[in-house]
């Protein structure tokens, strides 16, 4: 079954797509990346992105239009690719409401049938919520991907986790025989460094972290922010740019006046040492990771410095691209909810139970889903990418 997963995350700057063929043997589920691309938002839908997006207030005219176009450039990023049987969408996460830890509601907006009618195929969307009304997080869902992923890995390589450094940086830690697993928000990863670049220059974020590389950490900046209550609750947790957004930045940060450069790198090595601090407390030695940090150099090395002795693997190295890992888990959980399984894992999100996620918007012709599996695959093995090139 090919699934064409489509993802966009906290950094709100592009649609991320992609195709997997997955084909199951007993308690194997084996997935063959045949595709994966990123597709921009067009400049002024990222602009009403932005300006829709904690601090900033809207309406519900704005919410419809929003609604409408995201849904319509999800359509377009899916129609460049490649023939799928179903598409699993995310959509874009404009809020997630969060009181006193408790996760109350969360909103992904861009409305499927879009991509339905665009392509014919079913799509599964608003998968979050399904959890939430479980008394879940809502995420992290990669976990529901990630356990089996790194089920995969040797003994040699110690208690495994993956970490993903999009907007927000999130990890999911493996179970072991005494510890069920674990998978929160860790803090932003590059949340603030993309809102402070955004706002002195007009770019989007810290190219190749030269920014970073350029500056001296501030470590009375560094200090209050890590006094941020945040990062002290206990998992399951989860944080968007409903906390970790400008006006934040502004409020914390402005009364030191830094240059550019000390501010980006005091701001990587608050990601550095928020994920390093998760890391040596739950005693990983085999950390798979991705997302856009990744190709931060900066970010990269202060990780090193920090999480000493942990081995931090690219995603890549297990045939998921670091780039496209958050699309490659959104296919799989469609094919999870395509199987009648769930998606969820009830110890990451704090859900009752495990559930089945989203909903099922038809394709053209009447809607037919493979026969439903009474258990979800205890491995995922990854293949090699087919058609590694930009839509």
């Amino acid at each position: 079954m090919r699934v064409l997963g489509l993802m966009s995350g906290t950094s709100h700057d592009g649609i991320d797509c992609a195709l997997v063929r997955w084909s199951r043997d007993g308690d194997l589920l084996t997935g063959v990346v045949e595709h994966t691309g990123t597709v921009p938002y067009p400049s002024d839908l990222r602009a009403a992105i932005v300006a829709a997006l904690p601090p900033g207030r809207t309406d519900m005219g704005e919410v419809c239009r929003l609604d409408t176009l995201v849904g319509q450039a999800f359509a377009d990023a899916a129609a460049a690719c490649p023939a799928a049987d179903l598409v699993c969408s995310h959509g874009q996460t404009m809020y997630h409401w969060v009181e006193d830890g408790r996760v109350r509601g969360t909103l992904q907006l861009g409305q499927p049938a879009w991509i339905a009618e665009r392509l014919g195929v079913p799509v599964v969307s608003d998968l979050r919520v399904r959890d939430v009304t479980a008394g879940g997080q809502g995420a992290p869902l990669v976990s529901a991907f990630d356990l089996p992923l790194l089920a995969g890995l040797p003994a040699s390589a110690g208690r495994a986790g993956a970490l993903n450094l999009g907007g927000i940086a999130n990890i999911t830690v493996a179970t072991t025989a005494c510890e069920p697993p674990l998978a929160y928000d860790t803090g932003p990863a590059a949340a603030l460094t993309d809102a402070a670049v955004r706002a002195a220059t007009g770019m989007p974020y810290d190219e190749d972290g030269r920014l970073a590389a350029a500056g001296k950490v501030h470590e009375g900046l560094l200090a209050e922010l890590l006094a941020e209550p945040y990062y002290h609750r206990p998992p399951p947790k989860t944080t968007g740019k409903e906390l970790f957004h400008a006006g934040y930045l502004d409020r914390i940060a402005g009364p030191y006046a830094l240059g550019l450069p000390d501010l980006v790198a005091t701001l990587t090595a608050l990601t550095a040492e928020t994920v390093a601090a998760r890391l040596r407390r739950h005693g990983l030695g085999t950390v798979v990771v991705s997302g856009g940090g990744v190709r931060n150099p900066a970010l990269m090395g202060a990780l090193r410095e920090r999480a000493d002795g942990v081995r931090l693997l690219p995603s890549d190295d297990l045939g998921v691209p670091s780039d496209a890992k958050e699309a490659v888990a959104f296919s799989y959980l469609g094919w999870l909810t395509a199987h009648g399984l769930p998606g969820t894992v009830p110890a990451c999100t704090g859900a009752t139970g495990s559930r089945v996620l989203g909903t099922i918007t038809p394709g053209h012709g009447p809607l037919r889903l493979p026969e439903p599996l009474d258990q979800p695959p205890r491995r995922i093995r990854m293949g090699g990418i087919v058609d590694p090139h930009t839509v």
